[in-house]
């Protein structure tokens, strides 16, 4: 090991990045990014604002909505400081990506970055302007006007997914790295091994 290769707590050399991590990372976000803009699409040439579809018996409505701000058009006169916020979070998932062995929190980062990608493109390329682009929303769920719940798209619930997905493996130990932390159990059969042993 070099003396400017990084090393983990207990001396060992840090593990690189694994190609296969960082490629279905990047094929998750690629998926992710495409199937939104898909949808978007189809949701402009298909939909008609104030003319929602009602599918699934009312559980969902497909209802056109163009957003200018976050969840519940929070930020809305802000618009242009979503795109600043998504930059960050592109560069922090590159950061992530130097340690990446994980295959499961490369889909987590894939979906978190597929779906940051997609509402992207939007506030880039949309009406009324760049940076001021509003989002395609069209999922309305229990209503067809978002009573109940935010309207959303597919890269909103890519974000929501793939955060949920990194919480998961935050708690039960799964380390970026490929390594998984001792749980309680492991750490007193650890701790009984010693004692037994001494």
């Amino acid at each position: 090991m070099n003396a400017d290769d990084p090393a983990t707590a207990d001396g060992r050399p840090a593990p690189r990045f694994a190609p296969r991590a960082v490629a279905v990372l990047a094929a998750t976000a690629v998926i992710a990014v495409a199937v939104d803009q898909w949808v978007k699409h189809l949701s402009t040439e298909n939909l008609v604002p104030g003319e929602p579809v009602r599918i699934l018996g009312g559980l969902v409505h497909l209802s056109l909505l163009r957003n200018s701000g976050a969840a519940f058009s929070l930020g809305s006169d802000y618009t242009w400081i979503f795109p600043l916020i998504t930059i960050v979070v592109v560069g922090w998932i590159g950061w992530m990506a130097v340690r990446l062995r994980s295959v499961p929190w490369a889909v987590a980062l894939g979906l978190v970055l597929g779906g940051a990608l997609g509402n992207l493109g939007d506030r880039l390329f949309r009406a009324p302007g760049f940076l001021h682009g509003h989002v395609v929303d069209m999922i309305s769920v229990f209503g067809p006007y978002g009573e109940y719940f935010a309207v959303f798209n597919i890269a909103d619930s890519c974000l929501t997914v793939g955060v949920v997905l990194a919480v998961l493996l935050e708690l039960t130990g799964r380390q970026r790295d490929g390594s998984r932390l001792p749980g309680k159990r492991e750490k007193q059969t650890a701790t009984t091994g010693k004692e037994e042993t001494a």
